[in-house]
């Protein structure tokens, strides 16, 4: 990535105050790297903020500072690459961050765009598995706190709507750890009095917990084949299975997303074509339902 300022460019930056950083005391060296850079002394402002570590600062949006000021200097300087590395590092620490109109110039704007829209893929996957593992520790409240976090970067316009997959499988662990990190239901009081009528929902959509007025169909029949004894020391302890499942409480597709054994995902897929539900509703209408289901297999 190359850029270059011109010189009208940069003294129109210089009239203007960069809003990146909280203010602070001026005597800090991050304050006076902000004035330097207001002046348009490039390369003071830089060598104030290479004496600063990014990780040494004492809180995220210091380190977030830090690297917005380097990487405006390097961009005034012309240095694009370095300032690339820099907006990169911004990114990193903080994947949601977009400066605005009043914080930086379009050309700044477009340049974090740009890395954003490179970086935010690998960025997701990373903080999938750290929300899987969490997940996997049963912290299952911190778990659905980082799978919704998961699918709001996933929602990013920046990511141009790519790791649709991922985004399926964040949402079916959201929707398992928020069920198990739920309090005991509470005990059934009587129903209030009907609401007024609600348009039906849409024959052909599949819906998943997430939207409003959903209620996740009920298992009626949901036998998970035993473990071959062939397979014991072969097969993985957990797998994933995804079924949609239609208005009558039928299973009309399953697929596995996370395989325990080519031989055994046979045998549970087989077996989920029997599986029978309480069909799921929208405002007491029932629905076809997105469901994933994790499998614990037994070794006994």
């Amino acid at each position: 990535m190359r850029y270059r300022i011109l010189v009208p460019l940069l003294l129109a930056a210089s009239m203007a105050r960069p809003a990146f950083a909280q203010n602070g005391p001026a005597v800090t060296p991050l304050a006076s790297a902000r004035e330097l850079y207001a002046s348009a002394r490039y390369d003071e402002a830089l060598a104030v903020l290479d004496d600063l570590r990014p990780e040494a600062a004492k809180s995220a949006e210091e380190r977030r500072a830090i690297e917005q000021y380097r990487s405006l200097c390097l961009l005034a300087l012309g240095r694009g690459a370095e300032a690339e590395n820099a907006i990169a590092a911004v990114v990193t620490t903080d994947p949601t961050y977009q400066p605005s109109e009043a914080e930086a110039s379009p050309r700044v704007r477009a340049a974090f765009s740009e890395v954003r829209q490179r970086l935010l893929p690998d960025i997701a996957r990373a903080r999938y598995t750290a929300a899987k593992a969490t997940f996997d520790r049963k912290d299952f409240k911190q778990a659905a706190a980082q799978f919704d976090q998961v699918i709001r970067l996933l929602d990013d316009p920046d990511m141009g709507g790519r790791l649709a997959d991922l985004r399926t499988l964040a949402a079916g662990f959201l929707d398992l750890a928020a069920a198990a990190a739920a309090p005991p239901p509470e005990p059934e009081k009587p129903e209030p009095p009907a609401p007024a009528p609600t348009p039906r929902p849409d024959p052909n959509r599949i819906y998943v917990t997430e939207e409003d007025g959903i209620i996740a169909p009920q298992p009626i029949k949901q036998e998970v084949p035993q473990l071959p004894a062939a397979l014991r020391t072969q097969a993985r302890d957990r797998g994933l299975l995804e079924i949609i499942v239609d208005e009558r409480g039928r299973v009309m597709s399953a697929t596995v997303r996370e395989s325990m054994h080519p031989l055994y995902d046979s045998l549970l897929l087989n077996a989920a074509r029997d599986w029978r539900y309480r069909p799921a509703t929208l405002n007491g209408t029932p629905v076809k339902f997105r469901k994933l289901i994790q499998i614990n297999l037994t070794r006994n």
